[in-house]
């Protein structure tokens, strides 16, 4: 009985150990987290922008109809962005987007449809690298403030892709912050976009230098390319917000646990006692 209450100690230890670490780590994600949100908040109000500015370009230059606008008469071959995690323990985070892409993935492949991959994070190479599929482009280890010059090669080889007509559209997969507990994951069109409200009165427009068109394909390629940085961000806040729910909930699972252990070891130790007092009483009456 001394031994099994010595191993009891023992596991005891070492998951109140393992709790501390979870209580850290949930602690680090929570400050992590609310910097993310800031980050994310603030390059919101600059895609929005650049979308406004769009709708009013091409609303005042109706004849000038710009490719990423214009959809494809037959899509044979997609480029998808897959922007995941660079590290694990943050829940089903990237699982439960890994589940959301497979049903399109499949959908394609029935339509005879060719899917190149352009994937942003370690977990999504892993995943795409057991499953398949046909990587054109990859980027990964941004950290916890991922800046848009990392990015700007592996949009520049998908929309390339796209203007020489090897690819027929644009998907991105990312994850939505809900809230804290809550995170989405989607799987929307990139290119073609879609068609925003005219905001052009007929009153004003701008003045351009070169001229229109030329501003509109640079606007397009800086709104595309905000896009993608700002999904990067907003899954940046959803990894964090996961991995600060993993915690909590492995921290209380280590608390129920020592509970648990602590009741057997004292169950343990109470029926060690009271062997002993029996055998005392035993060798006495046998005196």
């Amino acid at each position: 009985m001394a031994g099994g209450s010595k191993e009891i100690r023992a596991k005891i230890s070492s998951v109140t150990n393992t709790k501390k670490i979870t209580k850290a780590m949930e602690m680090v994600a929570a400050s992590k987290m609310r910097k993310a949100q800031a980050r994310m908040e603030a390059t919101k109000p600059y895609v929005e922008k650049v979308k406004r500015v769009i709708a009013h370009v091409a609303g005042a230059h109706p004849e000038y109809k710009h490719p990423y606008t214009q959809p494809r008469a037959t899509v044979k071959r997609v480029g998808l962005v897959v922007i995941s995690s660079d590290r694990g323990l943050c829940g089903g985070l990237n699982s439960n987007l890994f589940r959301a892409i497979l049903p399109k993935l499949k959908a394609w492949q029935e339509q005879g449809v060719v899917v190149e991959l352009a994937l942003v994070g370690n977990k999504s190479q892993t995943f795409f690298r057991s499953y398949g599929g046909n990587v054109i482009a990859t980027v990964s280890d941004l950290g916890d403030t991922p800046h848009i010059g990392d990015l700007v090669g592996t949009i520049k080889v998908v929309l390339d892709k796209f203007d020489q007509g090897d690819i027929d559209e644009v998907h991105l997969a990312s994850n939505e912050f809900v809230n804290t507990m809550t995170q989405k994951p989607t799987v929307q069109m990139l290119v073609p976009l879609q068609a925003e409200e005219n905001t052009n009165d007929g009153q004003w427009d701008y003045l351009y230098e070169p001229d229109a068109p030329t501003a509109l394909n640079l606007l397009m390629r800086r709104y595309i390319e905000a896009t993608v940085f700002g999904a990067v961000v907003e899954n940046a806040s959803c990894e964090q917000g996961a991995r600060m729910v993993a915690m909590k909930s492995a921290t209380d699972n280590a608390g129920d646990m020592i509970n648990e252990l602590k009741l057997s070891y004292n169950k343990a130790r109470q029926a060690a006692i009271t062997a002993e007092i029996s055998e005392i009483v035993a060798g006495s009456a046998a005196v």
